[in-house]
């Protein structure tokens, strides 16, 4: 969904904001449970994210151990970290959320520890300087309140999971959880789009679009 919405906001003139939450927040907010929890679900969901990935042409890599793998990671430092990206160089939010998605959900590498943290904001552009102050202040109360508050917006948006996105259109927020909704967005909004020429990337932030010519 992010790349995907990436290429359509200048076709749709969209605003696109990313805002980092903490899916286990919400999760845990909403009593939700993974989908891999249910044996034949997570049976059905691993062959039909694969189905995906090769239909979208994204390089998502699912191992039989996938969800094991997915469960057993925690991405609070790693959002903690975008976070404080997100309050001091925004500019950089969109490379990073892809070079974290990159690492989690096609190399299968680990995202919690500072020093892969440090190598993913490399490669996303980021300054050694930029990297090391913004890890240093993941663990500052600003940053964790701020972390919890777009959490909490993003609750009573109604997000019970991720990918989120909240279209604001005609003075009303509309709420798409999935990362295959984007036609449906485009139909809110009144505009068209293909699914054959692009592919999407999954981001562990929820995104809020607002309507430009509000």
């Amino acid at each position: 969904m992010l790349q995907a919405l990436c290429r359509y906001r200048h076709i749709w003139n969209i605003e696109l904001r990313f805002r980092p939450a903490f899916l286990g927040g919400i999760m845990q907010q909403t009593g939700n449970k993974p989908p891999a929890m249910l044996p034949k679900r997570g049976e059905y969901l691993l062959k039909d994210m694969k189905r995906m990935a090769k239909y979208y042409q994204v390089p998502l890599r699912m191992s039989p151990d996938a969800f094991q793998h997915i469960m057993g990671t925690s991405s609070l430092t790693a959002m903690r970290f975008i976070t404080a990206i997100d309050m001091t160089n925004p500019q950089y939010l969109e490379p990073l959320s892809r070079q974290f998605w990159m690492r989690f959900w096609s190399q299968h590498e680990d995202i919690s520890q500072p020093e892969n943290i440090l190598a993913i904001a490399r490669q996303a552009g980021l300054s050694a300087e930029l990297s090391q102050k913004a890890l240093e202040m993941a663990s500052s109360p600003p940053v964790k309140d701020r972390l919890k508050d777009t959490t909490t917006e993003a609750l009573k948006h109604g997000a019970f999971g991720m990918p989120a996105v909240v279209a604001h259109y005609d003075g009303k927020p509309h709420l798409f959880f999935g990362s295959d909704r984007l036609e449906l967005l485009g139909s809110i909004i009144g505009e068209s789009a293909s699914f054959h020429h692009f592919g999407f990337m999954l981001s562990p932030s929820w995104n809020k679009i607002r309507n430009a010519a509000e």
